[in-house]
């Protein structure tokens, strides 16, 4: 009997051993880039940013890691491998090509919490937070910035991959213009339809420079990567004409330092504040599968001001811009968003 309650004290201890090990075992985050990888300046670089932060600041485990990708194939093995891994806590997927995977997977391991970024996936399981952010309310301030500051009253857009939210980007870009001058020219061009529109700075440069040639002085990069191209072909068409005045407009994140005096200003997209706030939510155990929506009032959209572009203003000029990013928000401006379009009305750029 004796040997019976020292074996059942020791099965006991044993269990509750595991349970404090479980209780304090730390959250390993696990996270898919987009194409382009960590170094993009730009979305997956603001992604990394929020991850790296959440490192320093949260009680997470030191195992948590991203990916880059080159593929598609790559996007569903680094998924499936995540979503059988029982240390990942939360699996993440930054930008539309990769986060469109999630939903087969999360319907398939409920028990697993999943994160996408620029894509709204939802699941029977309730196992998926998807981030959306307004990029219709940051083109259209970038849309007034460029009619503000361009001479020839002639603006361009270049987007990457042509899916429904480089539409938003250029509706919204052409009415903030509109907004400054009935009269002003909108050019807007696509890379290509495939995900490899996101990688090519060449064609991006090429279409710039042709925009360039039509009269545009700002362009408006929506590019990923390939928007490097777009910063080049203005960079040229300043060294060739240099009594000209020509601008480019960088997207995702603050990509003002990268060509100071050729980047005029950027709209940024805080996806590390969608990031870090989710990683925090699943340490607190405060992680719900809902839509997170990221726009100018709550900050996780705005225009880049810094000291790189800071000269390029005038006083009168920053105040404008501020009072239709104050209009936006107490809606006294009305952004025309192609996702509320009829069906009808939804043409691509």
């Amino acid at each position: 009997m004796k040997k019976f309650l020292l074996l059942f004290v020791s099965l006991v201890s044993l269990l509750n051993l595991s349970v404090d090990l479980n209780a304090n075992a730390k959250q390993k985050i696990c996270m898919v880039l987009d194409r382009g990888g960590k170094d993009d300046k730009s979305f997956n670089e603001s992604a990394v940013r929020g991850f790296q932060k959440a490192m320093e600041n949260l009680d997470i485990s030191s195992e948590s890691k991203f990916l880059e990708i080159h593929s598609d194939a790559q996007i569903q093995h680094y998924l499936r491998n995540f979503s059988l891994d029982p240390a990942c806590s939360l699996i993440i997927t930054i930008g539309f090509n990769p986060s469109s995977y999630v939903k087969s997977f999360a319907e398939k391991y409920a028990n697993k919490k999943y994160l996408t970024i620029d894509h709204k996936a939802l699941s029977s399981k309730k196992n998926i937070r998807s981030a959306l952010f307004r990029e219709d309310e940051g083109a259209y301030l970038m849309g007034s910035i460029a009619a503000i500051k361009s001479k020839s009253k002639k603006i361009g857009m270049v987007g990457g991959m042509e899916i429904p939210m480089m539409s938003r980007f250029a509706l919204a870009y052409e009415a903030g213009a509109k907004h400054i001058s009935s009269k002003i020219h909108v050019a807007k061009s696509i890379i290509g339809t495939t995900p490899d529109a996101w990688n090519n700075p060449a064609k991006a440069k090429e279409i710039a420079l042709a925009q360039i040639s039509q009269g545009v002085d700002v362009i408006f990069q929506v590019a990923g990567p390939s928007g490097m191209g777009v910063f080049d072909a203005i960079k040229q068409a300043k060294e060739k004409n240099p009594t000209q005045t020509y601008f480019a407009i960088g997207v995702d994140s603050n990509q003002n330092a990268i060509a100071p005096k050729i980047i005029l200003t950027s709209m940024e997209k805080h996806v590390d504040m969608a990031v870090y706030s989710s990683i925090e939510d699943i340490v607190n155990e405060k992680f719900t599968s809902d839509i997170k929506e990221y726009n100018l009032r709550n900050g996780g959209v705005d225009w880049a001001f810094d000291k790189h572009n800071k000269s390029l203003f005038s006083a009168f000029e920053i105040q404008r811009i501020n009072k239709i990013r104050s209009e936006i928000i107490e809606g006294k401006i009305k952004v025309p968003d192609f996702y509320t379009l009829p069906k009808k009305d939804q043409k691509s750029i």
